[in-house]
């Protein structure tokens, strides 16, 4: 019988996404879904218009491998408008199929087998994987419950003269956390000190809410002193635009970075989304206040889920960012939060996702248990309703 070469061997032992899982069990359960990051309303109809004429202008052959003019254009300009960042549109931007594509071209291009690459965990589950198929050698630093912040001792000694990467999150996924300047700045003084290239995923750059905004909000690390020529900037306008279904991204940062990503790129989709593209550069362009709108609708559905659970007796830590909550359900009996979860629709009539799988240390996570707030009001209301009146106790 055939055996499965090296590379499916190493990818055998990671488990079908539990997102696709979670979200199965809800469809088949009838169950409110709070579990998996993707909005319940479009963004801004001019943005889908623009995709409209797009594909009547023609806009439905192949795209530029490294992405339309227009929209390598527009993600230079934002990176200037945001952050002050100057990115070539023609050598130091590549767009992308969502920024999944872009972790997963950045990985292949940039690290070898047996190299090590330092990640902040909990992680988004395509990070193992995409490492699982470079072959590399994982060093985890831990986001440990309650506060979910980076240990920087723990990070100090993680970090070496045999890092070859580091692999950061911020908004984090599922945390919630924010990366503040200084623990950036400890990052990047690492990064210079050991000669390590740091790639940063970024997709929830706009979605940070008022008190992480009264400080600094989302500092790009390629922004601090001596980082752009280190650091590959990963982003999309899935979260930013809720066009998650869109699958539009991109990298941008110094060219031989960038121009690796793209070498990867073309092995992978080679191109994608030919009238889409046009429309995100609409997006960036002429809505740029609109993620700033979402956020703000999102720290309101933020609220409200965690003075939900809090009144279900599932104390949430309150994030700072992006489209969750995470709350710890040991005091309530089940073994794990993989067990609450998939009793929780008969239970509640809920769905959520247990983030023990985005954990190598399975012991940090096992009994936490990640909600989605970017739902509708009333679906979040009815959803902590049902919370509430369960007996949520094994």
């Amino acid at each position: 019988m055939p055996t499965a070469k090296p590379l499916a061997a190493r990818l055998a032992h990671i488990p079908p996404t539990v997102f696709s899982e979670m979200s199965a069990l809800a469809v088949r359960t009838g169950a409110i879904n709070l579990g998996q990051g993707f909005p319940d309303v479009d963004g801004p109809a001019s943005v889908v218009a623009a995709a409209e004429a797009a594909l009547e202008a023609g806009a439905n052959q192949y795209a530029p491998g490294i992405g339309v003019p227009a929209l390598r254009a527009a993600i230079s300009r934002h990176q200037q408008r945001h952050y002050g960042l100057e990115p070539d549109p023609d050598r130091e931007v590549v767009v992308t199929t969502g920024c999944t594509e872009a972790v997963a071209a950045a990985l292949l291009a940039l690290v070898d087998p047996g190299d090590e690459v330092v990640v902040l965990e909990p992680y988004y589950d395509s990070y193992v994987a995409m490492l699982d198929m470079c072959g590399a050698r994982r060093r985890p630093v831990t986001l440990r419950a309650p506060d979910f912040r980076p240990d920087l001792d723990e990070l100090r000694a993680a970090v070496t003269d045999d890092t070859r990467l580091i692999l950061l999150n911020t908004p984090h996924n599922p945390t919630g956390t924010v990366l503040t300047r200084d623990e950036l700045q400890v990052v990047a003084d690492l990064a210079i000190q050991h000669d390590v290239i740091v790639v940063t995923d970024e997709v929830y750059e706009h979605l940070v809410f008022d008190d992480a905004r009264s400080t600094e909000g989302h500092v790009p690390v390629a922004t601090l002193p001596g980082m752009w020529e280190r650091t590959l900037t990963l982003s999309s306008a899935g979260k930013s635009y809720s066009f998650t279904g869109w699958k539009v991204g991109w990298a941008t940062g110094p060219e031989p970075l960038v121009q690796a990503v793209l070498a990867a790129k073309q092995w992978l989709t080679f191109t994608s989304g030919s009238p889409l593209q046009p429309a995100v550069a609409h997006a960036l362009d002429h809505e740029p206040d609109w993620p700033r709108e979402l956020a703000r609708d999102l720290q309101a559905r933020r609220d409200l889920l965690c003075d939900g659970l809090t009144a279900a007796g599932l104390v949430p830590r309150v994030p700072e960012g992006t489209y969750f909550a995470t709350t710890d359900v040991s005091h309530l009996g089940w073994p794990d939060g993989r067990a609450f979860c998939l009793a929780l629709p008969e239970v509640a009539g809920v769905v959520a996702i247990p983030t023990q799988g985005f954990y190598d240390d399975r012991e940090a996570g096992r009994q936490l248990v990640r909600w989605a707030f970017c739902k509708e009001r009333d679906v979040i209301g009815e959803g902590v309703r049902r919370l509430a009146a369960a007996d949520l106790s094994r």
